[in-house]
Order: structure tokens, then sequence, then C-alpha cells
């Protein structure tokens, strides 16, 4: 399903209007929980320090500002942004007692934030959705500090053939799953044809160095089933 610039943004709005309550629990389901071990793997490559700002973009409901807030201390500045508003409220309400995240609604391809003005951008299962990715990079590259780092953690492709042909099998019941848990099927159809028309590894690292990152790499998790995109500002 290819889908247009315009088109696109109002698409991914309403999938997210018609699954942010039990968001939390599909991703569980559909992932085995293994989703949470990802974004740790992410964070601690990030291996963030103190007294520094997070931009965490497409945050939803706040899985990654979790780990980043197990890592730093309470002078650390977090700022959440999500086009869903919903999202960052059930984010608000589970992070109240932190004075130190700043929750935004926002797109990616258009931030407001001055330049210069992140230690780190994180982006968890995100990036797919926005209407416009390599206005989302320049948006990355502009808002960070020079030495800041960009991280991006994204379904990938599986270089195994054998792990390549179970993981579909097990993919084409993810619709099926949702009909049953959020009463609509039709988000997670929408959510595997994004992950087919992704950008591979390679290709993804290659869009990276073209908005300017600065040793980029990239590692993948589960046999490539998701991959984590690591890229610096200079």
């Amino acid at each position: 399903m290819k889908l247009n610039m315009r088109n696109k943004k109002v698409f991914v709005q309403n999938v997210f209007d018609q699954v942010f309550d039990k968001y939390d629990l599909m991703n569980d389901i559909m992932s085995l929980g293994t989703h949470r071990l990802w974004k740790k793997q992410l964070m601690n490559w990030l291996s963030p320090t103190n007294n520094k700002k997070l931009l965490d973009m497409a945050s939803g409901t706040g899985d990654l500002i979790k780990l980043f807030i197990n890592h730093t201390n309470d002078n650390s500045q977090i700022y959440a942004v999500d086009q869903n508003t919903q999202m960052i409220n059930i984010g608000k309400k589970k992070f109240r007692k932190y004075k130190n995240i700043h929750w935004k609604t926002g797109r990616a391809e258009k931030l407001n934030f001055k330049d210069n003005f992140f230690d780190y951008y994180t982006i968890s299962f995100g990036i797919r959705n926005v209407s416009n990715i390599n206005s989302t990079l320049k948006e990355a590259y502009r808002v960070l500090k020079p030495g800041g780092r960009f991280m991006c953690l994204e379904f990938s492709k599986i270089e195994n053939n054998h792990l390549n042909k179970l993981y579909k099998l097990y993919s084409r019941n993810i619709p099926k799953i949702g009909k049953i848990i959020v009463g609509n099927s039709a988000p997670y159809e929408y959510l595997l044809n994004s992950i087919n028309d992704f950008f591979n590894q390679d290709e993804f690292i290659d869009l990276m160095k073209k908005n300017n990152f600065y040793k980029t790499e990239y590692r993948n998790l589960s046999g490539g089933i998701v991959a984590i995109f690591s890229g610096w500002k200079i």
C-alpha cells in the first residue's frame, strides 16, 4: 500500500487514533515482550550521561523515556514528542511524578525546536510512519548539537531465509490478533505493509549519510527482525 505524503500523514494519524489505548498491550503481544529488550539494547548502546537533553520522537507512551531515566539523573531534560495527543496523555499519566519530562505534540518532519539544542535524538518504531523520511532526518540533524547522537530502532530485513519464512508466517496472524484485541485489523495490515516497504539496513544507512550523519552504523537484533541505527552530528 503506497501513500503519498499528504495521505500518509492523515492515514497514520487515523491508525494511531484507533489503537492508542491498546498500543502497549499489542506491542507486548505481537513481539512476545521482545520489544522491551530491543529498546533496552538501544539505550545501553546510547549509554547516555547526566545533565543532557534528549528528544524522544514518536515517543508513544514513553518506553524509551523510562529507560533514559534509569540511566541519568534528574538534571537531564527529556522532550517527548508524538503527533498523537491521546498517546501523550497516557504518557503524562504514567510519568506524572517526573518534573524533567516535557510532553509536546508535533511531527518529526517539522520540529518546533531551535538549532543545536539536543544531545540525543531517539526514535523507536516511528520513522516508518513519517510522511517524509529525508525531512525527518534533516530535522533530527538540525536540532542535534555538534557531537550529538541520533539513534533509531526500526523493523528491518532478516538475513536468514529460514527465519524470514517463519517470521512471515507468524506476521500473517498479527491483523487477526489486532481484530480480537483492538476490534480492527486494518491498523495491523498497515503495520505489515509498512515493514515490508521499509528500507533494508544498508539503504537506511545511506539515507543517514546523505543527511550528513557521521560514523553511521547499525546492529541487527533477533536476526535482523529489527535493527538499531546510530549516527553522529559533527
